[in-house]
């Protein structure tokens, strides 16, 4: 059967770093207090220049360089973001462009902090069914301009990046000893909208809006959601949480990642944890983290990694892959 293995990575980040510290000038705050709720020491923020698409471009060449491949050799670009360098056209055409590719599709996708997870299930899809070969994904978000920066909530949670990931399609035994993408579960709950959302966009206010979250009521479904979907992903595959190599979830709060691994059952030295230096980069979250942990050689072939989010809408989902 086929796999979708990844076959190379990279990330992005803005130059400019913003620390508790200088948060604490501009918004009634403290490192003490952001630290001890969240786990995020500092956050990366775009400046002039530096968008959704410029990120998730320098991302992806990283990626492919890594892979060995050059744009005439994919067959498709799916971007994961809520924060689209225009309402149209999509931030994935014009990656495409930045990249020099006239062939093939691109699109993007959004499912907000969940979204990098829907993309590479979406790309798993098209590479299974044999409509592509090889797939470009990548997560790439600019936060910072969706959030009241008067709101301290919100604004002391969020920061700016993109990672990416080529995907490509490689012959499988049907095992779980496979390399590649062994199990994917999506789930979504519109009721669960007014919890966090961005209260503007083209259709009613025409207007970007900001950011708006009950982080009570967020903090409390995303164990339960978290919890569940990998259960489903272990059932489907038959491990379990000491099968796992490592654990690189959504990197929200440092919390809702403790909580969560403690429920599970996975052992600390086991979760991939950058939130302290990131802050939630919402849909690069989850490619930002597995790029750095590859990078620093900590993941080794034959190793198995489980990813998973939660976003807004409520959406969240669940992936099981070998490296």
């Amino acid at each position: 059967m086929i796999r979708s293995v990844i076959t190379g990575f990279g990330h992005a980040f803005p130059k400019r770093v913003v620390t508790n510290q200088e948060l604490e000038k501009t918004v009634d705050t403290n490192d003490a207090w952001i630290v001890q709720r969240t786990g995020i020491k500092q956050r990366h923020i775009a400046g002039e220049g530096e968008t959704s698409a410029s990120l998730g471009e320098a991302a992806g060449r990283k990626a492919m360089e890594r892979a060995g491949v050059t744009a005439d050799d994919l067959d498709m670009i799916i971007v994961a973001t809520t924060t689209p360098d225009n309402t149209f056209p999509s931030t994935a055409v014009n990656i495409q462009n930045r990249l020099g590719m006239k062939h093939g599709a691109a699109f993007d996708l959004q499912a907000v902090c969940s979204g990098f997870i829907f993309a590479l299930t979406s790309a798993d899809m098209y590479l299974r069914s044999g409509q592509a070969k090889r797939i470009l994904v990548i997560g790439a978000e600019t936060m910072s301009k969706l959030i009241d920066w008067e709101d301290r909530t919100t604004c002391v949670l969020f920061g700016d990046g993109a990672g990416a990931v080529v995907l490509e399609a490689q012959e499988g035994r049907g095992l779980t000893s496979d390399r590649g993408i062994l199990s994917a579960h999506l789930r979504s709950d519109g009721s669960h909208k007014d919890k966090l959302f961005v209260d503007g966009g083209p259709s009613t206010t025409q207007t970007v809006g900001h950011l708006r979250m009950q982080g009570r009521e967020v903090f409390k479904h995303a164990v339960g959601m978290i919890t569940d979907v990998i259960e489903d992903a272990f059932a489907a595959t038959q491990m379990d949480a000491e099968s796992i190599d490592w654990f690189i979830p959504h990197q929200a709060n440092k919390r809702i990642i403790d909580a969560s691994a403690k429920k599970l059952n996975i052992d600390p030295s086991k979760v991939v944890i950058n939130v302290d230096q990131t802050g939630n980069t919402s849909a690069a979250s989850i490619p930002i983290a597995l790029s750095q942990t590859a990078e620093s050689g900590r993941i080794e072939e034959g190793q198995t990694i489980l990813l998973e989010a939660m976003g807004g809408g409520f959406t969240w989902g669940a992936v099981l892959l070998r490296w």
